[in-house]
């Protein structure tokens, strides 16, 4: 049984703990108000960059595209031109495709050993449909919550915000208003997303086996995240002017933390924070890396032209031809083959050397 998950587990309620103690009991808001947030920003744009730089200085001696189609060739041989793409046009609408609804993972497949030790083969479409929700309500809520930081508020993010709350109701049900405040779909699916995930990590069986704790980790922490956001909207409260003076006055280098806010925003800010540091070093840095991937960004047509690494620098070699030359008689002496034999010694020079005139007998 794989138990890395809890590792990933205990390491989130220890994050949970840090701020909720240093806030109820030491009163720390400035810390985790102010300095946290920007060493949190610091560390997520310099780590980000650098990574990036690597990347981008990274050769590629090869076209190494991945392919799932048609190359082109021959004329009666109808090329997949978004698969096996030969073109600039045919790379952008793949990696559009790719990027905004996971058109690999949608074609993903699942074997199972059958009766009979007969292989069958399914469509993981729920694996898709989860990882399809996750991402693009966590875009949705981040993109929703810049709000708390621009003044004033640009006007695309209230029509996410209007579009996010397409399902608010205000009925007066038995002395009970449902959907009062208005309920994001987005924070409610990204919940339901992340627990998903999770679950199938430790319920299939191949999943569970290859996780890691580094695996977990992130999952358990964006659960921790839209936990406590949900906490914060429907059931303690906050007061949003008291966060938006907060998130405002960072914006603007004039930290001003208000006394009204409760621990459990100073956890979801903490959680955000850590989030933040840990994404440069870790697997969700393929958000931007798949930009960089030469196996997406790169036209399959190595039949038209010669690919030629553009790093290609000076680098001082040592033929074999030279390596023998100078090692030649010793491996000769150790019985190696060689390409050229030895050349013979000069017998005239042999004849004309001085020889030793003979021992006089006594």
């Amino acid at each position: 049984m794989n138990v890395k998950y809890m590792y990933s587990l205990i390491a989130v309620l220890v994050l949970f703990f840090i701020p909720y103690i240093g806030i109820t009991v030491f009163g720390l808001t400035t810390v985790f108000g102010v300095v946290i947030p920007y060493v949190a920003i610091l560390i997520f744009i310099v780590g980000i960059i650098s990574r990036m730089i690597s990347w981008a200085k990274s050769p590629v001696p090869f076209k190494i595209p991945t392919t799932c189609g048609q190359h082109k060739s021959l004329p009666f041989l109808k090329q997949a031109k978004i698969d096996n793409p030969s073109t600039q046009v045919g790379v952008i609408a793949r990696m559009f495709l790719e990027v905004t609804v996971f058109r690999s993972l949608f074609r993903n497949t699942r074997m199972k050993l059958k009766e009979k030790g007969r292989l069958a083969y399914s469509l993981e479409i729920f694996l898709w449909v989860g990882a399809l929700a996750f991402h693009w309500t966590f875009f949705t809520v981040v993109f929703r919550h810049l709000r708390l930081f621009l003044e004033p508020v640009p006007q695309c993010i209230k029509w996410i915000e209007m579009l996010d709350s397409f399902f608010h109701l205000e009925v007066l049900y038995d002395k009970i208003y449902v959907g009062v405040p208005g309920v994001f779909l987005s924070g409610v699916i990204l919940f339901a997303a992340v627990i998903y995930l999770i679950a199938r990590r430790m319920t299939v069986a191949n999943q569970r086996y290859i996780s890691l704790a580094a695996d977990y980790f992130p999952l358990f922490l964006i659960f921790g995240i839209a936990l406590s956001g949900l906490l914060m909207r429907y059931v303690t409260k906050i007061n949003v002017v008291s966060a938006k003076t907060l998130g405002v006055s960072l914006t603007a280098f004039a930290p001003v933390v208000p006394a009204d806010l409760p621990s459990v925003f100073f956890v979801h800010l903490f959680f955000v924070c850590v989030l933040l540091m840990y994404f440069p070093f870790s697997k969700l840095l393929h958000a931007p890396g798949i930009f960089f991937s030469p196996t997406r960004n790169m036209k399959t047509n190595t039949r038209e032209f010669r690919h030629i690494n553009p790093w290609n620098y000076p680098v001082k070699i040592h033929t074999y031809e030279a390596y023998e030359d100078d090692y030649r008689e010793k491996m000769v002496e150790a019985d190696i083959p060689v390409d050229k034999e030895l050349e013979p010694e000069d017998e005239t020079d042999e004849e004309l050397a001085p020889k030793e005139a003979p021992e006089e007998k006594e």
